[in-house]
């Protein structure tokens, strides 16, 4: 009750204005609009009585007006972000149709009506049609339907004159150009336009939502595989950006037309194998020097140094696997080389000043970090003797020729211009072939990275990101990332992802945002903590103290929120040596209990002393039993305290030896918190900040929304068009496993992903697991053989390709899992990462070149069978 309608038009270089619509009928509303531009762009929003908006249009209208009529009758519908038209229309859709040409429409006086609709067709030989009960109209019969123009991508139209006494009623349809057939016709209720009897006056219907059947939707297949993972001739032990350009050869051979890939930022913190991490970058805009090719550098390599790079390159490329700082120190004697060489034509290079720039803002501080860093051997600019705070006005002087830093800036910088000419390079080529790249976006940054750096103030530093207990870990994660501070993101509309997201845009077609669910609420922990089960998730709803009165439950602090440690605990946890540790590390409360001693009362703490002071055996026992706690303190401000529920709550020592009456009332405290009073919260955060970022993008939007999902994620993402991924072993119900069959259009399904084992791994996990999976969703007979043959390999892929999902996208392991002569010998080997180990090493390569891969012919006919049997070319 109370609400209205209101129109907002937006135009370049004025004010937006706001006009009231009034109520007419059949929920139709309608209003006036004075305006004279030759486009108007608008949005409708939904508010109440106080004007205060409820709801609003994520994807604003567009509309050219003919310059020869003196008013316009516009009829259109609010505009769902769910509709295809919004997001199908993106950057593989200008890639599927390389070299489009907008076609011209002639809107004469006689016309009354303009048909506009948006429907963006993928496939290049379709072209929209209309017809309908007019004899303009072709009277219903398919061989006189009326072609569309496309005007702009994914946008059709076609001006008409139509007769003034009659109801107008029409249908779009398909044609293939190449034969002139119209092939189909959409579904449902016929559309209607009323009949225009005003002179000078146009009629213009913007038409929403074409009504695709499923094959007629862009569905496409890819292969997932990280660049340092290639493996071709020109490598140097590692996979470089122009290796993309054979993965894009072989990719074409086998009708695969979308290559997804890991992070490519720089990680480098301290030039060890734990920098291979690639979700800690230390720049969200600047590339990973490992993915330079030394070949391809604009000055070729010093002679004398030509023979010492082909051994160091042969010894590195005979490895199964990346050893990451021979690479990274070998990579980094050639570049200086070729840098220094060539020093005087480099920093003369128009180009490379026009790249500085063009992109300074983020180019000046991760130049200047990179110097600082080394100067001082650490990325921790807490620890730096000079610069620890970033102010723009100090680190512009490293740019000058006065700075003693000025080379080694340039050489930081000329890096990064030759890792962008070589990336753009394969990404054009890419496209060129009609393959479209799939990027990835890491949801944290890394704590000691440029950015916290010079904005601080935007992110949490005092806490830690990651992830509560999953099928990889019952610890949770902790990946030691500061949290994000959306209040001040938001002050100023998001600016930071929004220029995110336009540096990635220069490369990538479409992006996996990494863990979405940290949109809607990150699971965070304190500093003292080094195990992701001292987590809670922010924002939340928390516990206060009246609740727990409300629930009769005794809380009390030192019980509830410290290690409950008895003497049962100690012999379960330490056995006979229980005497020597708690003498130790704890103090005797000469009752049965103990607790830790201040200088051991954290896990951060007794961390640090086992690091300085190993202790084999016991160091995990007692971290672990440092969260055996059952509430987590939050701080809120203005000496007020709330509290969260540990996760797993009821697994927890301490649990045991609660009452029974207690352990109810704290469990159903417990399920209350995690499971239902956040719901709320969580949608209207994730609603707050996703539609301003993503409507920044052209790029197809993908979020891995696995772990422990709320109701709230799949409901935003479906209001946005977020296209969800699916991966058969981590289903989000309470199922074993999720049948690819059942996977709907705004899905991207997989068998396995870079956090999982492979299949063929797998397989091998859980015996009667695999026994269920052979013969109930592989539907075989018998028993399981010990080995996943190619043969099953071959039957998981095509369930994956058969079905409704947009997007199938394999690891490449995968792929060779289904052939006797392809397959790695040393399965091992194949894995990516284990989330439950961190840090990890992130050394995967491809046991074979893509060079020899392109020329398998049997094996890249079958699977290109597959891709183009499914409907996914």
């Amino acid at each position: 009750m109370g609400e209205k309608l209101q129109i907002l038009v937006m135009e370049e270089g004025s004010e937006d204005k706001l006009y009231f619509l009034n109520y007419t009928d059949n929920g139709n509303w309608n209003g006036e609009v004075d305006y004279f531009s030759k486009s108007i762009s608008y949005k409708y929003q939904l508010t109440d009585e106080s004007g205060t908006i409820l709801d609003e249009e994520f994807s604003s209208h567009h509309l050219n007006l003919p310059h020869n009529y003196n008013e316009f009758v516009i009829y259109d519908v609010w505009n769902k972000k769910n509709f295809p038209e919004n997001y199908l229309n993106n950057k593989i859709l200008k890639n599927k149709l390389s070299g489009f040409k907008a076609d011209k429409i002639s809107v004469l006086k006689k016309h009354t009506h303009l048909f506009r609709l948006e429907a963006p067709i993928y496939h290049p030989n379709w072209k929209v049609v209309m017809f309908g009960n007019s004899d303009a109209l072709g009277n219903w019969e398919w061989l006189k339907a009326v072609e569309m123009a496309q005007t702009d991508f994914g946008i059709w139209e076609a001006a008409l004159e139509l007769p003034t006494n009659q109801m107008i009623q029409y249908k779009y349809g398909l044609m293939n150009t190449d034969s002139g057939e119209v092939f189909d016709i959409e579904y449902g209720d016929n559309r209607w336009a009323l009949p225009n009897v005003e002179k000078n006056t146009l009629q213009i219907k913007a038409d929403h939502f074409f009504k695709f059947k499923s094959y007629e939707l862009y569905h496409a297949a890819g292969v997932a595989v990280p660049v340092f993972a290639l493996r071709t001739e020109n490598g140097f032990g590692v996979g470089e950006f122009s290796d993309l350009k054979n993965l894009a050869d072989w990719a074409k051979k086998t009708n695969l037309s979308i290559l997804q890939i890991l992070p490519i930022n720089d990680t480098t913190a301290n030039y060890t194998w734990t920098d291979s991490y690639p979700y800690a970058a230390i720049s969200v805009y600047a590339l990973h020097p490992q993915y330079l090719s030394i070949k391809n550098l604009d000055y070729a390599l010093p002679k004398d140094l030509v023979k010492e790079f082909k051994a160091n390159k042969e010894e590195l490329n005979s490895l199964n696997l990346i050893d990451y700082e021979q690479i990274i120190s070998g990579k980094w004697k050639y570049v200086k080389a070729v840098f220094d060489a060539n020093k005087d034509k480099i920093l003369k290079d128009r180009n490379f000043k026009k790249f500085i720039k063009d992109n300074e803002e983020w180019l000046i501080p991760y130049a200047a970090f990179c110097v600082q860093r080394d100067k001082y051997k650490t990325p921790n600019f807490n620890d730096w003797k000079t610069h620890k705070k970033y102010i723009a006005g100090k680190i512009a002087p490293f740019f000058t020729t006065k700075s003693k830093d000025y080379e080694t800036t340039m050489l930081h910088s000329w890096v990064q211009y030759q890792l962008h000419l070589q990336l753009k390079d394969a990404v054009d080529y890419m496209h060129s072939l009609g393959i479209s790249v799939k990027g990835d976006l890491p949801i944290g940054i890394y704590r000691y990275s440029v950015e916290a750096w010079t904005e601080p103030e935007l992110f949490g530093m005092d806490f830690q990101a990651g992830a509560p207990p999953d099928q990889f870990t019952d610890l949770g994660q902790n990946w030691e990332f500061p949290t994000y501070n959306w209040e001040a993101m938001k002050e100023d509309g998001y600016r930071w992802w929004k220029n995110r997201f336009k540096a990635l845009e220069q490369y990538f077609d479409a992006m996996r945002i990494d863990h979405i669910l940290g949109f809607f609420r990150i699971w965070r922990m304190p500093m003292s903590a080094t195990q992701g089960i001292l987590g809670y998730f922010y924002p939340a709803v928390p516990v206060r103290m009246e609740e727990f009165a409300a629930r009769n439950i005794p809380f009390n602090y030192d019980r509830y929120c410290k290690p409950y440690i008895n003497d049962q605990i100690l012999w379960d946890y330490f056995g006979d040596e229980r005497d020597a540790i708690h003498n130790f590390f704890m103090n005797n409360h000469f009752n049965g209990t103990y607790s830790f001693k201040e200088e051991f009362d954290t896990q951060r703490k007794l961390r640090n002393y086992f690091d300085e002071y190993p202790h084999p055996w016991a160091e995990d026992k007692l971290i672990s039993l440092c969260a055996n706690v059952l509430f987590l303190q939050e701080d809120a401000g203005n000496g007020d305290y709330v509290y969260h529920p540990r996760f797993n709550i009821n697994k927890t020592d301490s649990y045991k030896y609660l009452a029974d009456w207690e352990k109810q009332a704290v469990y159903d405290l417990y399920i209350d918190y995690f499971f239902k009073r956040q719901d709320g919260l969580w949608y209207q955060k994730a609603m707050e900040k996703l539609p301003v970022i993503l409507n920044s993008t052209d790029m197809l939007i993908c979020g891995e929304d696995l772990g422990l999902v709320p109701d709230c994620v799949p409901q935003v993402m479906d209001r946005l068009a977020i296209t969800a991924l699916k991966v058969q072993r981590m289903p989000s119900e309470n199922i074993l496993w999720y049948n690819p069959k059942h996977a709907g259009y705004l899905n991207v399904v997989t068998a396995s992903s870079h956090d999982s084992s492979t299949l063929r791994q797998w397989w091998h996990e859980d015996r009667n697991f695999t026994q269920k999976f052979f013969n109930e969703q592989l539907g075989q007979y018998g028993t399981a053989p010990w080995n996943l043959e190619p043969e099953l390999a071959e039957i998981i892929m095509k369930q994956h390709l058969y079905n409704e999902s947009m997007l199938a996208i394999f690891p490449l392991q995968e792929f060779l899992a289904t052939d006797y002569e392809l397959t790695n010998p040393n399965m091992d080997d194949e894995r990516i990462n284990q989330p439950a180990v961190f840090p990890h090493y992130w050394r995967y390569r491809m046991h074979l070149k893509l060079e020899d891969l392109a020329t398998k012919e049997d094996f890249n006919n079958k699977i290109a069978s597959w891709i183009s049997d499914s409907n996914r070319v």
